[in-house]
C-alpha cells in the first residue's frame, strides 16, 4: 500500500460547467493525489466552490496540488492546509439524525460534530447572557465570561476575523457564530486557525443547524 504524508483540505473555485470537476480530478491525478471526498460548498453565477479531501503521497509537495489545479483555465485554489487524519467529512443529515435521537443533548452533539461538518479547528458553546462556557471541543480556547464579547454579537449569525493575539498566544482565527433558538440562551462559535473564510452558505447551514438544536 502506498505510504501517504497525511490528509489535506483544498478549497477550489472552478467554472460551474460540465467537465470542470473532472478536469480538476484529472489534474490532481497527475501529481498522484488520492481524492478521499469532494463536497460542493457554494454555487455562484458561473462558478462553484468545492472542498477536496486529499491524500498526498510521500515525496510529493503540497504546492504541486496548487500548480496542477491553477494550470486549468478558470480554476483558482482558495485554500490548502493540512487536515488531521482522524477527522473526516460528516453530512448535515447525520448530525440532524443524532440530534433528533437525543434531543436533550442536541446542542452538545452539534458542538462536538461541528469541526468535522464545517472543516473547522474547534467549536464551543457559550451562554450569550452570561458569557459562560457551556461546552467545547478539545482544541477550543478556555474562554472566560468577560472574553465572550470577542466574538461579536452572540444573538445573530455572522462571521468575523480575529487578529493574532485576540487571546494570549492565539494566532489569527476566523470565527462563525450562530445562536440556538430560544428559549435556549446558548450560541455556537466555530473557529478556523488562519482560514479559510466562512462562506455565506456555511453561515446559513450553521444557523439552520443551531436553530434545530433546541434542547427539550
Amino acid at each position: 500500500m502506498r505510504q501517504t504524508r497525511g490528509v489535506f483540505l483544498m478549497r477550489v473555485a472552478l467554472p460551474d460547467r460540465p467537465g470542470s470537476l473532472g478536469a480538476v480530478a484529472s489534474a490532481l491525478g497527475t501529481v498522484r493525489a488520492d481524492i478521499a471526498a469532494v463536497e460542493i460548498v457554494e454555487k455562484h453565477e458561473g462558478f462553484a466552490v468545492d472542498d477536496f479531501m486529499l491524500h498526498l503521497p510521500n515525496g510529493v509537495l503540497p504546492d504541486s496540488l496548487v500548480a496542477a489545479c491553477t494550470a486549468i483555465e478558470g480554476v483558482d485554489v482558495v485554500w490548502l492546509s493540512y487536515y488531521p487524519e482522524n477527522w473526516g467529512l460528516q453530512a448535515d443529515v447525520d448530525v440532524l439524525n443524532e440530534m433528533a435521537e437525543h434531543p436533550a443533548a442536541a446542542e452538545t452533539i452539534l458542538t462536538d460534530a461541528a469541526p468535522e461538518v464545517f472543516h473547522a479547528t474547534w467549536a464551543l458553546l457559550v451562554d450569550r447572557d452570561t458569557g459562560r462556557l457551556a461546552h467545547k471541543t478539545p482544541l477550543a480556547p478556555d474562554l472566560l465570561p468577560e472574553q465572550a464579547h470577542l466574538f461579536g454579537a452572540l444573538d445573530a449569525a455572522h462571521a468575523d476575523d480575529l487578529v493574532a493575539g485576540w487571546l494570549p498566544d492565539w494566532g489569527a482565527t476566523i470565527v462563525a457564530v450562530a445562536p440556538c433558538r430560544a428559549p435556549s440562551t446558548h450560541t455556537i462559535v466555530l473557529g478556523r486557525a488562519g482560514g479559510p473564510a466562512f462562506l455565506k452558505s456555511e453561515i446559513a447551514r450553521l444557523r439552520h443547524l443551531a436553530a434545530l438544536a433546541e434542547q427539550r
